[in-house]
């Protein structure tokens, strides 16, 4: 967008915590607003005004402090940010009368980084004029192009190649840095220039987002990047093998410069859990969100529509059937033509459907209807996205990934399983269950977190779970020595944290534990069994009868004595000709998509 506006407002915020290039990484709140109003007509820069902030926290770090020079007991007076921001309009708007201006800051963090963010985590409504403005880091550069990188810009860098000198004595330091901006506004102006293209900030180039709550949307990613401008349809949430959230989601940006602002804001909040943010590739991406039929291309053209997803329908549910459901509260977009059903690839259906609604009242009270009863079934609802559609009819439509084992040669003999047999069968609660790990813990941080519970742990005993897409799921499973030992380290580390995390510890059996490591499900609702038969995914362990005595050497038989003779006995090849290898460290054995495991071995000392 090209504009010409008559006024430029320059804007410096101040937060508690860290400043320079790393303002706004650390979800510290604004405790000062300084402005300066410039005429572009006349060319004169009006006085610095200044605002004190009152965060919900009055904590001031020592930088924050020796920067700006402010105390907490200058703060305890001061408006919350809701009031300070409606005090600056009112203060800008009582000068400018009636004539236009657009905010103007030194680089992207302050609008971004800061202001967005606090805002929408507090609920307020900021006013129209911030969400545009001119970045003047960007507008050196237009200017500039061979002047370094824009990374590499600052406001000094900029004064010093302008030659533009500002008694720095003469002002506190945020009133410095605004009166340098408009010192470099004003060089920059004082020669005709081309039109100046807009900063954009939609609450809608490629991160991973990790640890959202499972119930999250693409509204709440939206929300929690806040200020920074994501793709047309580039909120992908992950699904596991079950097809239900997983927890991760891959957002696509609009510009590589916005990715990096996504980048720091890695471990800030939502709500109260912290999220994890890493780069990812486009590949990430398309694996996630791309690929669709022309039936679902079809369905997913209709643009400005909200979708929701059906999940638990009667396998003989009709469109009919889905209308009458929903009307007539929430009329569904071009009646049947706006339901989707997700459907295996030999027709049958998953029990899953797509629905389109024309505008968010409509999908709100369509999502009141959740467990509502279809047929003699309840029906969960949830707020869906284009990228989710395409993941599950992907999924669905696809042929099985993960190949079924062949049956064993000779059934007469029982397949090795997971762990010793006595231990499965039993199903002693001798095994112990980590839920909520971070992301990045190791076996280390298991270790350490179980305490003077890790002498129990047995040879090979730690085992990590993977989510489909082959990272760290947040579940691992620790096989004691007893029982007893197993309920005491549940009882005892139970919600203990680790890294900003509390792990829920609960006991379990070795059957249990084998089910959710070969793909099922454990929650408490009992278990669910994997959805296909899955090789093994660890070693295997052995059992063979107990061998025919042997006589030392130079030993006599009395007289009558007979040895004892084993019954015959039939084993596979690979049993007699193979000796078992002994286990590495770790070891890792790979099992195509979409169910991955990762056994990973610990030796006590």
């Amino acid at each position: 967008m090209t504009v010409n506006p008559d006024y430029l407002v320059l804007l410096f915020a101040t937060t508690s915590g860290a400043s320079g290039d790393q303002l706004g990484s650390d979800e510290k709140e604004i405790v000062q607003l300084v402005w300066q109003v410039v005429d572009l007509a006349t060319k004169k820069a009006g006085q610095v005004n200044e605002l004190l902030v009152k965060p919900d926290h009055i904590e001031l770090s020592e930088e924050c402090q020796e920067v700006s020079g402010l105390t907490e007991e200058t703060l305890t007076e001061a408006e919350p940010l809701e009031e300070a921001i409606e005090q600056v309009i009112i203060l800008i708007q009582s000068v400018l009368t009636e004539n236009t201006f657009y905010l103007c800051t030194d680089g992207q963090l302050h609008i971004r980084q800061v202001l967005h963010p606090e805002a929408s985590s507090k609920n307020i409504l900021l006013p129209e004029c911030f969400f545009s403005f001119f970045d003047l880091r960007k507008e050196f550069k237009n200017k500039f192009p061979s002047e370094g990188e824009l990374k590499d810009l600052n406001l000094q860098v900029m004064a010093d190649y302008l030659n533009v000198v500002v008694d720095s004595s003469l002002h506190a330091f945020t009133a410095h840095k605004v009166q340098q901006m408009s010192e470099i506004v004003l060089a920059l102006i004082s020669e005709p220039v081309c039109n100046s293209k807009m900063e954009r900030v939609d609450d809608n180039t490629v991160i991973r987002a990790r640890g959202l709550p499972w119930q999250s949307s693409d509204q709440d990613i939206a929300r929690f990047f806040r200020g920074l401008n994501i793709a047309k349809g580039g909120a992908a949430l992950c699904l596991n093998a079950q097809g239900r959230r997983n927890g991760e989601a891959l957002v696509r940006f609009e510009s590589e410069e916005h990715r990096d602002l996504a980048l720091q804001r890695h471990k800030h909040h939502m709500g109260t859990r912290y999220i994890e943010v890493y780069k990812a590739t486009g590949e990430d991406f398309l694996k996630i969100a791309g690929g669709t039929s022309n039936e679902v291309a079809k369905f997913l053209s209709r643009e400005n529509q909200v979708i929701v997803r059906m999940r638990g329908l009667p396998f003989t549910a009709t469109a009919e059937q889905v209308l009458q459901f929903f009307s007539p509260a929430c009329p569904v977009t071009d009646g049947s033509e706006g339901i989707l059903f997700v459907r295996f690839p030999d027709g049958r259906p998953t029990g899953d459907a797509f629905v389109l609604f024309s505008c968010d009242e409509h999908a709100q009270n369509a999502l009141k209807k959740h467990k509502d009863i279809l047929g003699k079934r309840y029906i969960e609802l949830f707020k869906s996205t284009a990228a989710e559609v395409q993941q599950v009819l992907n999924r669905y439509s696809s042929a099985p990934l993960i190949p079924v084992a062949p049956s064993p040669i000779l059934s007469v003999v029982p397949p090795p399983t997971f762990v010793p047999p006595a231990a499965a069968v039993t199903g002693v609660r001798d095994c112990v269950r980590l839920r909520g790990l971070p992301y990045d813990a190791t076996i280390q941080d298991i270790l350490v977190f179980l305490g003077e519970y890790t002498a129990d742990i047995k040879p090979h005993g730690v085992h990590m779970v993977l989510n489909q897409q082959g990272r760290p799921s947040g579940d691992a499973f620790i096989q004691m020595r007893s029982a007893d030992r197993a309920f005491l380290a549940a009882q005892h580390c139970h919600k203990r944290s680790m890294k900003e995390r509390y792990v829920e510890v609960f006991a379990c059996s070795a059957q249990e534990m084998n089910i959710v490591l070969m793909g099922g499900t454990l929650n408490r609702s009992g278990l669910s069994p994997p959805p296909c038969k899955l090789r093994r995914l660890s070693p295997p362990s052995y059992a063979f009868p107990h061998g025919t005595a042997v006589l030392p050497a130079g030993a006599v038989l009395p007289a009558g004595a007979v040895l004892p003779v084993e019954p015959a006995a039939i084993y596979p090849s690979q049993f007699l000709l193979s000796p078992r290898a002994l286990a590495p460290t770790t070891a890792f054995y790979p099992a195509s998509n979409p169910l991955y495991m990762n056994y990973t071995t610990y030796y006590p000392r």
